[in-house]
Protein backbone atom coordinates (compact mmCIF):
# COMPACT_ATOMS: atom_id res chain seq x y z
CA UNK A 1 0.00 0.00 0.00
CA UNK A 2 1.00 3.61 -0.44
CA UNK A 3 1.75 4.07 3.28
CA UNK A 4 4.36 1.33 3.11
CA UNK A 5 6.02 2.57 -0.08
CA UNK A 6 6.50 6.12 1.23
CA UNK A 7 8.50 5.19 4.31
CA UNK A 8 11.88 5.82 2.59
CA UNK A 9 11.61 9.64 2.36
CA UNK A 10 10.31 9.77 5.94
CA UNK A 11 13.28 7.81 7.27
CA UNK A 12 15.73 9.86 5.17
CA UNK A 13 14.33 13.06 6.67
CA UNK A 14 14.75 11.68 10.18
CA UNK A 15 18.30 10.63 9.32
CA UNK A 16 19.04 14.20 8.27
CA UNK A 17 17.63 15.46 11.58
CA UNK A 18 19.96 13.12 13.51
CA UNK A 19 22.89 14.46 11.52
CA UNK A 20 22.02 18.09 12.28
CA UNK A 21 21.66 17.38 16.00
CA UNK A 22 25.00 15.57 16.14
CA UNK A 23 26.59 18.45 14.25
CA UNK A 24 25.20 20.93 16.79
CA UNK A 25 26.79 18.87 19.55
CA UNK A 26 30.14 18.60 17.77
CA UNK A 27 30.30 22.30 16.81
CA UNK A 28 28.81 23.48 20.12
CA UNK A 29 26.32 25.67 18.25
CA UNK A 30 22.94 25.51 16.51
CA UNK A 31 21.10 27.06 13.57
CA UNK A 32 18.77 29.20 15.68
CA UNK A 33 19.74 32.51 14.02
CA UNK A 34 18.56 31.19 10.70
CA UNK A 35 15.38 29.43 11.71
CA UNK A 36 14.13 30.34 15.19
CA UNK A 37 10.71 32.00 15.17
CA UNK A 38 10.96 33.60 18.59
CA UNK A 39 13.77 34.88 20.77
CA UNK A 40 13.99 31.99 23.24
CA UNK A 41 17.06 29.83 22.90
CA UNK A 42 17.87 27.27 25.63
CA UNK A 43 20.98 28.20 27.58
CA UNK A 44 22.49 27.29 30.91
CA UNK A 45 23.23 24.33 33.10
CA UNK A 46 19.58 23.35 33.60
CA UNK A 47 19.92 21.73 30.17
CA UNK A 48 22.06 18.67 29.59
CA UNK A 49 23.10 20.10 26.23
CA UNK A 50 21.27 23.31 25.28
CA UNK A 51 22.55 23.34 21.69
CA UNK A 52 21.46 19.76 21.10
CA UNK A 53 18.02 20.51 22.58
CA UNK A 54 17.49 23.61 20.47
CA UNK A 55 18.66 21.99 17.26
CA UNK A 56 16.47 18.98 17.98
CA UNK A 57 13.50 21.25 18.65
CA UNK A 58 14.06 23.08 15.36
CA UNK A 59 14.26 19.77 13.53
CA UNK A 60 11.04 18.68 15.23
CA UNK A 61 9.29 21.83 14.03
CA UNK A 62 10.55 21.18 10.53
CA UNK A 63 9.93 17.45 10.23
CA UNK A 64 7.63 15.97 12.90
CA UNK A 65 4.27 14.99 11.42
CA UNK A 66 1.67 13.10 13.43
CA UNK A 67 -1.38 11.28 12.16
CA UNK A 68 -4.27 11.06 14.63
CA UNK A 69 -6.44 8.03 13.97
CA UNK A 70 -10.07 8.90 13.23
CA UNK A 71 -11.59 5.61 14.38
CA UNK A 72 -13.60 5.49 17.60
CA UNK A 73 -16.13 7.70 19.29
CA UNK A 74 -16.08 10.09 22.22
CA UNK A 75 -15.96 10.03 25.19
CA UNK A 76 -13.68 6.98 25.26
CA UNK A 77 -11.78 8.07 22.14
CA UNK A 78 -11.15 11.67 20.97
CA UNK A 79 -11.99 13.12 24.37
CA UNK A 80 -10.55 13.44 27.85
CA UNK A 81 -10.60 15.32 31.16
CA UNK A 82 -9.67 18.99 31.25
CA UNK A 83 -10.32 19.76 34.92
CA UNK A 84 -8.67 17.38 37.39
CA UNK A 85 -5.28 15.99 38.37
CA UNK A 86 -5.48 14.08 35.06
CA UNK A 87 -6.28 17.16 32.96
CA UNK A 88 -3.12 17.05 30.84
CA UNK A 89 -4.50 13.86 29.27
CA UNK A 90 -7.57 15.60 27.86
CA UNK A 91 -5.75 18.78 26.87
CA UNK A 92 -3.13 16.77 24.98
CA UNK A 93 -5.79 14.83 23.05
CA UNK A 94 -7.65 18.02 22.13
CA UNK A 95 -4.41 19.74 21.11
CA UNK A 96 -3.47 16.85 18.81
CA UNK A 97 -6.89 17.00 17.13
CA UNK A 98 -6.92 20.79 16.71
CA UNK A 99 -6.82 21.49 12.97
CA UNK A 100 -4.45 24.42 13.59
CA UNK A 101 -1.83 22.14 15.16
CA UNK A 102 1.28 22.52 12.94
CA UNK A 103 2.40 18.96 13.70
CA UNK A 104 -0.72 17.34 12.24
CA UNK A 105 -0.13 15.30 9.10
CA UNK A 106 -2.49 16.02 6.23
CA UNK A 107 -2.34 12.38 5.21
CA UNK A 108 -1.15 9.27 7.10
CA UNK A 109 1.36 8.47 4.38
CA UNK A 110 3.41 11.58 5.29
CA UNK A 111 3.36 10.93 9.06
CA UNK A 112 6.40 9.74 10.97
CA UNK A 113 4.37 9.09 14.15
CA UNK A 114 0.82 7.94 14.84
CA UNK A 115 -1.32 8.96 17.81
CA UNK A 116 -3.88 6.65 19.42
CA UNK A 117 -6.36 9.15 20.97
CA UNK A 118 -7.54 6.90 23.82
CA UNK A 119 -8.52 8.43 27.16
CA UNK A 120 -7.81 6.04 30.01
CA UNK A 121 -9.45 8.47 32.45
CA UNK A 122 -12.68 8.31 30.46
CA UNK A 123 -12.44 4.54 30.11
CA UNK A 124 -12.31 4.30 33.90
CA UNK A 125 -15.14 6.83 34.27
CA UNK A 126 -17.50 5.19 31.79
CA UNK A 127 -16.58 1.49 31.68
CA UNK A 128 -15.09 0.55 35.06
CA UNK A 129 -17.45 -1.30 37.42
CA UNK A 130 -16.33 -1.92 40.97
CA UNK A 131 -18.91 -4.69 41.51
CA UNK A 132 -17.53 -6.90 38.69
CA UNK A 133 -15.04 -9.56 39.74
CA UNK A 134 -12.81 -9.19 36.64
CA UNK A 135 -13.05 -5.41 36.34
CA UNK A 136 -9.72 -5.22 34.49
CA UNK A 137 -10.94 -7.46 31.66
CA UNK A 138 -13.39 -5.08 29.91
CA UNK A 139 -10.98 -2.15 30.24
CA UNK A 140 -8.07 -4.02 28.71
CA UNK A 141 -10.21 -5.53 25.95
CA UNK A 142 -11.44 -2.09 24.96
CA UNK A 143 -7.86 -0.88 24.40
CA UNK A 144 -6.83 -4.11 22.65
CA UNK A 145 -9.90 -4.02 20.39
CA UNK A 146 -9.15 -0.45 19.34
CA UNK A 147 -5.61 -1.40 18.35
CA UNK A 148 -6.94 -4.41 16.42
CA UNK A 149 -9.24 -2.10 14.44
CA UNK A 150 -6.25 0.12 13.59
CA UNK A 151 -4.18 -2.89 12.54
CA UNK A 152 -6.90 -4.25 10.29
CA UNK A 153 -7.77 -0.96 8.58
CA UNK A 154 -4.32 0.57 8.07
CA UNK A 155 -0.82 -0.62 7.14
CA UNK A 156 1.07 1.66 9.51
CA UNK A 157 0.95 -0.33 12.74
CA UNK A 158 2.04 -3.54 11.05
CA UNK A 159 5.02 -2.05 9.21
CA UNK A 160 6.62 -1.06 12.54
CA UNK A 161 4.76 -3.44 14.91
CA UNK A 162 3.50 -0.28 16.58
CA UNK A 163 6.92 1.23 17.33
CA UNK A 164 6.10 4.59 15.72
CA UNK A 165 2.76 4.80 17.55
CA UNK A 166 2.11 6.52 20.87
CA UNK A 167 -0.64 7.18 23.35
CA UNK A 168 -0.96 9.51 26.34
CA UNK A 169 -2.48 8.72 29.74
CA UNK A 170 -2.29 10.54 33.05
CA UNK A 171 -4.69 8.35 35.00
CA UNK A 172 -2.90 6.00 37.40
CA UNK A 173 -4.17 3.03 35.41
CA UNK A 174 -2.69 4.23 32.12
CA UNK A 175 0.42 2.11 32.53
CA UNK A 176 -1.64 -0.96 33.46
CA UNK A 177 -4.05 -0.67 30.53
CA UNK A 178 -1.11 -0.43 28.13
CA UNK A 179 0.72 -3.32 29.81
CA UNK A 180 1.81 -6.64 28.44
CA UNK A 181 -1.48 -8.35 29.35
CA UNK A 182 -3.47 -5.94 27.17
CA UNK A 183 -1.37 -6.37 24.02
CA UNK A 184 2.26 -7.40 24.16
CA UNK A 185 3.45 -5.48 21.08
CA UNK A 186 1.72 -2.33 22.35
CA UNK A 187 3.59 -2.60 25.65
CA UNK A 188 6.95 -3.65 24.20
CA UNK A 189 7.09 -1.45 21.10
CA UNK A 190 4.85 1.61 21.29
CA UNK A 191 5.72 4.88 23.02
CA UNK A 192 3.63 5.08 26.19
CA UNK A 193 3.42 8.62 27.57
CA UNK A 194 2.23 8.25 31.16
CA UNK A 195 2.15 10.14 34.46
CA UNK A 196 2.53 6.84 36.31
CA UNK A 197 6.08 6.33 35.04
CA UNK A 198 7.17 3.63 37.47
CA UNK A 199 10.16 1.61 36.27
CA UNK A 200 9.38 -1.11 38.80
CA UNK A 201 5.94 -1.54 37.22
CA UNK A 202 6.95 -1.82 33.58
CA UNK A 203 7.84 1.71 32.46
CA UNK A 204 10.59 1.22 29.87
CA UNK A 205 13.36 3.82 29.90
CA UNK A 206 14.36 5.33 26.54
CA UNK A 207 11.10 4.09 24.97
CA UNK A 208 8.33 5.38 27.20
CA UNK A 209 7.88 9.03 28.24
CA UNK A 210 7.14 10.57 31.63
CA UNK A 211 4.15 12.90 31.41
CA UNK A 212 4.18 15.83 33.83
CA UNK A 213 0.90 16.03 35.74
CA UNK A 214 -0.92 19.31 36.26
CA UNK A 215 -3.94 19.87 38.49
CA UNK A 216 -6.42 22.22 36.81
CA UNK A 217 -9.19 22.89 39.28
CA UNK A 218 -12.40 23.96 37.58
CA UNK A 219 -10.70 23.66 34.18
CA UNK A 220 -8.96 27.02 34.52
CA UNK A 221 -5.56 27.01 32.80
CA UNK A 222 -3.13 28.40 35.35
CA UNK A 223 -0.07 30.58 34.85
CA UNK A 224 3.01 30.84 37.09
CA UNK A 225 2.64 33.21 39.99
CA UNK A 226 4.57 36.46 40.13
CA UNK A 227 7.83 35.61 41.88
CA UNK A 228 7.97 36.77 45.46
CA UNK A 229 10.87 38.60 47.01
CA UNK A 230 13.08 35.86 48.51
CA UNK A 231 12.79 37.53 51.93
CA UNK A 232 9.05 36.75 51.88
CA UNK A 233 9.79 33.04 51.81
CA UNK A 234 9.87 32.62 55.56
CA UNK A 235 9.20 28.86 55.72
CA UNK A 236 11.92 26.32 55.08
CA UNK A 237 9.64 23.63 53.61
CA UNK A 238 5.96 22.77 53.19
CA UNK A 239 3.73 19.80 52.39
CA UNK A 240 0.03 19.06 52.70
CA UNK A 241 -1.60 15.88 51.46
CA UNK A 242 -3.27 12.62 52.36
CA UNK A 243 -1.43 9.55 53.63
CA UNK A 244 -1.48 7.89 50.22
CA UNK A 245 1.25 5.27 50.07
CA UNK A 246 4.17 4.45 52.30
CA UNK A 247 6.31 7.46 51.30
CA UNK A 248 3.59 9.96 52.24
CA UNK A 249 2.96 8.04 55.46
CA UNK A 250 6.64 8.30 56.37
CA UNK A 251 6.64 12.06 55.74
CA UNK A 252 3.52 12.57 57.83
CA UNK A 253 4.68 10.33 60.67
CA UNK A 254 8.00 12.16 60.87
CA UNK A 255 6.93 15.78 60.33
CA UNK A 256 3.17 16.33 60.67
CA UNK A 257 2.63 19.13 63.21
CA UNK A 258 6.10 18.68 64.70
CA UNK A 259 8.17 21.57 63.34
CA UNK A 260 7.77 25.29 62.71
CA UNK A 261 10.17 25.34 59.74
CA UNK A 262 9.22 22.08 58.02
CA UNK A 263 5.46 22.66 57.95
CA UNK A 264 3.52 19.48 57.18
CA UNK A 265 -0.25 18.92 57.23
CA UNK A 266 -2.22 15.83 56.30
CA UNK A 267 -5.27 17.84 55.30
CA UNK A 268 -4.94 21.59 55.27
CA UNK A 269 -7.66 23.35 57.33
CA UNK A 270 -10.18 25.15 55.10
CA UNK A 271 -9.23 28.55 56.48
CA UNK A 272 -5.65 28.11 55.18
CA UNK A 273 -4.57 28.50 51.55
CA UNK A 274 -2.45 25.74 50.01
CA UNK A 275 -0.79 27.92 47.39
CA UNK A 276 -0.11 30.67 49.89
CA UNK A 277 2.03 28.22 51.84
CA UNK A 278 3.87 27.26 48.64
CA UNK A 279 4.60 30.89 47.85
CA UNK A 280 5.98 31.46 51.35
CA UNK A 281 8.23 28.37 51.30
CA UNK A 282 11.77 28.03 50.05
CA UNK A 283 11.33 24.31 49.39
CA UNK A 284 8.18 22.31 48.59
CA UNK A 285 8.12 18.63 49.48
CA UNK A 286 6.93 16.41 46.60
CA UNK A 287 6.60 12.86 47.94
CA UNK A 288 5.09 10.15 45.75
CA UNK A 289 1.59 8.96 46.63
CA UNK A 290 0.10 5.62 45.70
CA UNK A 291 1.78 6.12 42.34
CA UNK A 292 5.18 7.67 41.63
CA UNK A 293 4.14 10.82 39.78
CA UNK A 294 2.69 13.87 41.52
CA UNK A 295 1.39 17.20 40.18
CA UNK A 296 3.06 18.84 43.19
CA UNK A 297 6.28 18.98 41.20
CA UNK A 298 4.64 21.18 38.57
CA UNK A 299 2.85 23.19 41.26
CA UNK A 300 6.15 23.82 43.06
CA UNK A 301 7.80 25.08 39.89
CA UNK A 302 4.77 27.29 39.19
CA UNK A 303 5.13 28.86 42.63
CA UNK A 304 8.88 29.44 42.30
CA UNK A 305 9.40 26.94 45.12
CA UNK A 306 12.35 24.55 44.83
CA UNK A 307 10.89 21.03 44.55
CA UNK A 308 12.15 18.41 46.98
CA UNK A 309 11.49 15.11 45.24
CA UNK A 310 10.97 12.02 47.39
CA UNK A 311 10.32 9.09 45.07
CA UNK A 312 11.53 5.64 44.06
CA UNK A 313 11.82 4.31 40.49
CA UNK A 314 10.57 7.59 39.00
CA UNK A 315 12.28 9.05 35.90
CA UNK A 316 11.48 12.74 36.04
CA UNK A 317 9.73 14.58 33.16
CA UNK A 318 11.93 15.82 30.30
CA UNK A 319 15.03 14.33 31.94
CA UNK A 320 16.43 13.57 28.48
CA UNK A 321 17.13 17.28 28.20
CA UNK A 322 16.71 18.77 31.71
CA UNK A 323 19.24 18.20 34.48
CA UNK A 324 16.98 18.09 37.54
CA UNK A 325 19.93 18.17 39.93
CA UNK A 326 20.45 21.81 38.91
CA UNK A 327 17.02 23.07 40.06
CA UNK A 328 15.62 20.55 42.54
CA UNK A 329 16.61 18.56 45.61
CA UNK A 330 16.18 14.80 45.71
CA UNK A 331 15.88 13.14 49.11
CA UNK A 332 16.04 9.33 49.42
CA UNK A 333 13.10 7.73 51.23
CA UNK A 334 15.39 6.41 53.95
CA UNK A 335 16.46 9.99 54.76
CA UNK A 336 12.99 11.48 55.28
CA UNK A 337 13.87 12.00 58.96
CA UNK A 338 16.85 14.11 57.82
CA UNK A 339 14.91 16.50 55.57
CA UNK A 340 15.45 19.50 57.82
CA UNK A 341 19.18 18.81 58.20
CA UNK A 342 19.54 18.34 54.42
CA UNK A 343 17.69 21.55 53.55
CA UNK A 344 19.39 23.56 56.28
CA UNK A 345 22.70 22.36 54.86
CA UNK A 346 22.00 24.12 51.55
CA UNK A 347 23.68 27.52 51.72
CA UNK A 348 21.72 30.69 50.99
CA UNK A 349 23.83 31.22 47.90
CA UNK A 350 23.08 27.71 46.64
CA UNK A 351 19.37 28.16 47.38
CA UNK A 352 19.27 31.38 45.35
CA UNK A 353 20.88 29.57 42.41
CA UNK A 354 18.32 26.75 42.65
CA UNK A 355 15.47 29.24 42.87
CA UNK A 356 16.59 31.21 39.81
CA UNK A 357 16.86 27.99 37.85
CA UNK A 358 13.35 26.97 38.90
CA UNK A 359 12.14 30.25 37.40
CA UNK A 360 14.14 29.49 34.25
CA UNK A 361 12.45 26.12 33.67
CA UNK A 362 8.94 27.37 34.47
CA UNK A 363 8.18 27.87 30.77
CA UNK A 364 8.51 24.11 30.21
CA UNK A 365 5.73 23.28 32.68
CA UNK A 366 3.14 25.84 31.60
CA UNK A 367 0.08 24.64 29.69
CA UNK A 368 -1.09 26.79 26.77
CA UNK A 369 -3.93 26.18 24.35
CA UNK A 370 -2.90 26.30 21.63
CA UNK A 371 0.52 25.08 22.63
CA UNK A 372 3.51 27.43 22.49
CA UNK A 373 7.16 26.73 21.84
CA UNK A 374 8.90 24.93 24.69
CA UNK A 375 5.79 24.76 26.88
CA UNK A 376 4.38 21.66 28.60
CA UNK A 377 2.70 20.14 25.54
CA UNK A 378 5.54 21.06 23.19
CA UNK A 379 8.15 19.59 25.52
CA UNK A 380 6.07 16.42 25.79
CA UNK A 381 5.96 16.26 21.99
CA UNK A 382 9.73 16.74 21.94
CA UNK A 383 10.15 13.76 24.27
CA UNK A 384 8.06 11.69 21.84
CA UNK A 385 10.07 13.10 18.92
CA UNK A 386 13.31 11.91 20.56
CA UNK A 387 11.91 8.39 20.88
CA UNK A 388 10.89 8.44 17.23
CA UNK A 389 14.38 9.65 16.25
CA UNK A 390 15.88 6.67 18.06
CA UNK A 391 13.78 4.32 15.94
CA UNK A 392 15.13 3.40 12.51
CA UNK A 393 12.60 1.56 10.36
CA UNK A 394 13.89 -0.54 7.44
CA UNK A 395 13.14 0.70 3.92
Amino acid sequence: MEGSTRIAPIEKGLSRARFEILRAIALDTNTSRKTAIDDYVPRGTVYRNPNALHQSYLEMEKRFKIWVYKEGEAPIIHSGPTASIYSIEGHFIYEMEDISNPFLARDPSEANAFFLPISVTNIVSYVYRRDVKDYWGPLKRLVADYIDVIKEKHPYWNRSTGADHFFVACHDWGAYLSGVETKREFYENSIRVVCNANTSEGFILNKDVTLAGINLKGGRIARPERDLNPQQRTLLAFFAGGAHGYIREAVLNQWKGKDDEVVVYEYLPKKLNYYSFMKRSKFCLCPSGYEVGTPRITESIFMGCVPVIIAVDYPLPFSDVLDWSKFSVQVPVEKISEIKVILKGISERRYQVLRKRVLQVQRHFVLHRPAKRYDLISMTLHSIWLRRLNLKLPY
